[in-house]
């Protein structure tokens, strides 16, 4: 099998882990957890940007026929994810880059995001993250602020975890042997 393909089937299943693990904590209404972005970064970092992000505009566009379009918009995110992993990532995804990524991640991707999600949403999405962004509107806070502040707020646990999550599943030998051969 050529390595395309080969990186096609991993991009595949990656955007199904992003689906699978987002709807889950979608459903289960884990507060300032989103795990839909572990295919990307698992992608971005062993393959990089342009399968990263081919990882996640189809994570989004298949969450656009799943749960409605108002999803894909958020696929400038999932492509910021993409190149911030990617670029971290140059030298290999220890715990260190996986730290440094997920705190960049989480300034970074709120930047993009919260203007989607005040645009779409007024801001609230019924997540988590609408426990913040209602906390801080309550303290002043302007609705750009506060929406982006509480998204900070979830992408800090969420985005952190995420990392690290997938650079200790880079250093499982098993994986390692497998990507390896990529």
């Amino acid at each position: 099998m050529k390595n395309t393909t080969k990186f096609l089937a991993m991009c595949a299943i990656a955007v199904v882990l992003n689906v699978v693990l987002g709807e889950a904590v979608s459903m289960l209404k884990i507060p300032l957890l989103f795990l839909d972005t572990m295919g990307t970064i698992f992608i971005a970092a062993n393959f990089g940007m342009k399968y990263g992000i081919l990882t996640g505009v189809t994570t989004n566009l298949l969450m656009g026929l799943i749960s409605g379009p108002l999803s894909i918009p958020f696929a400038l995110v999932n492509v910021a994810v993409a190149i911030v992993v990617a670029l971290v990532a140059k030298k290999g995804f220890s715990y260190k880059q996986a730290l440094i990524a997920g705190v960049l991640l989480a300034i970074i991707c709120p930047m993009i995001g919260a203007p989607i999600r005040l645009a779409l949403f007024g801001g609230f999405t019924g997540s988590g993250t609408d426990i913040v962004i209602l906390a801080l509107r309550a303290s002043g806070k302007e609705m750009i602020s506060a929406t982006y502040w509480g998204a900070v707020a979830g992408n800090i646990v969420d985005k952190i975890i995420s990392c690290l999550v997938v650079a200790w599943f880079i250093k499982l030998p098993q994986l390692k042997k497998y990507t390896a051969s990529f």
